[in-house]
Parts: structure tokens; sequence; C-alpha cells
């Protein structure tokens, strides 16, 4: 019965942390499609739906630490938790990053377009694919495909610093575009960001399948 009762709540603390991170998914995709497409008014939905993924950041929380307190899961169990437990703030803080990229499409969507930015379009599909691909990875604890997205990551960065390049030379050549081409600087930072977020869910990934920690290793 023990047993059957755990099984029952690991399997909604999943369903909750599979939703948390479809919602984080939208967040991003919408942030960035608000941003290429001048829509001030789904930017501004990103933002007033954030307070959905706060909620339910701290409703799985609070199961995981009930299943905890309640049924002392072992091996297995535990590391699925605990990967949980350290997921959670991730996906809410990716959610945050978009959320910031919202409010800068809100000011760039007032200023004259600036030439379009290739390698920032190209960044913000490598990290949605990352997110999505690690939370698939995370439904299958599949930790090799977890270990090829942590090495895409070097994509977002290479991107970064060439966007950044891009958009210095922009502020030089036409002082006019300083406000936009700032703005731009921070949706490229807020993407790499994401990059370095989704390596660590992937890491975590690799943990509840192999239950070793690769953060600080040599060779992941």
């Amino acid at each position: 019965m023990e047993n059957r009762i755990i099984d029952h709540q690991l399997g909604r603390l999943k369903d909750r942390i599979l939703l948390l991170g479809g919602a984080t998914e939208t967040a991003l995709n919408r942030a960035m499609e608000s941003l290429a497409k001048r829509n001030s008014e789904l930017a501004q939905k990103v933002l007033d739906e954030d307070k959905i993924i706060n909620e339910m950041e701290l409703e799985i929380d609070r199961m995981s630490v009930e299943i905890i307190a309640l049924h002392q899961p072992a091996a297995h169990d535990l590391r699925f938790v605990i990967a949980v437990a350290k997921i959670t703030p991730i996906l809410e803080r990716i959610a945050d990053h978009a959320c910031n990229i919202a409010e800068s499409a809100l000011i760039l969507n007032t200023e004259p377009p600036i030439k379009e930015h290739v390698d920032l379009s190209r960044m913000a599909q490598v990290a949605a694919e990352m997110l999505r691909s690690a939370l698939d990875a995370f439904t299958a604890e599949d930790s090799e495909v977890s270990r090829r997205v942590i090495e895409r990551d070097k994509e977002i960065d290479e991107g970064y610093h060439r966007v950044f390049g891009e958009l210095l030379e922009s502020m030089i050549d036409d002082p006019t575009t300083t406000t936009s081409a700032a703005h731009l600087l921070f949706v490229a930072k807020h993407l790499e960001r994401i990059g370095d977020y989704v390596k660590d869910i992937c890491e975590l990934n690799v943990y509840l399948r192999e239950a070793v920690f690769i953060k600080h290793s040599p060779k992941n």
C-alpha cells in the first residue's frame, strides 16, 4: 500500500513539473515572438502570466517537502524528488528571463527597428530547442541526450559574442540606434543565461539517471 501511495505522489509531482516546464517554454517562445513581431500585447501576456509560474513553483516545492517528510523515499525515488526540487527554481528563473525579454520587447516596440540580427534569432532558436530537449530528457531519464544538450550551449555562447560585436558596431556607426541596440544586448544576455540554466537542468537529469554529479567534472 505504501508503495502505491508514494508512486501516486511521485506521479503527481512529475505531472506538475512537466506543466511548469511547458509554461516556461511557452513564456520563452512568446517573449521572443513578441520581439520578432513587435507584438506588445503578447509581451504583456508573458508578464501577466508569470504569477502562475511562481505559484506552480511554490506548489511543487511544497509537494517535494511533503513526499520526503511523509514517505522517506530512498534510492531512485529520492534522487527524483531532489532533482525536481532543484530543477523547479531553475525553470522559474528561465521564466524570469523570458519576462525580462518581454519587458525589453515593450521598449523596443516603441523604437524604430534596426536591422535584423540573424544570430539573435538563432540564439533564441537554440535556447528553445535546448529547453525542449532537456525537458524531454528529464521525462525519459535520458542522460545521453542530456549530455548532448549541454554541448549545444557552445552555440549560444558563440552567438552571443557575434551579436555583441554586431550591436556594438551598430551603436558606433549610428548613435541613434543606441537605445534599441542596448536592449537587444540585454535580450542576448538573457538568452545566454537561459542556455546556462538549461545546462544545469541537464546535469540534474544525469544525476537522476546515473546517481553522479557532473557539474564540476572535467569530463561530462
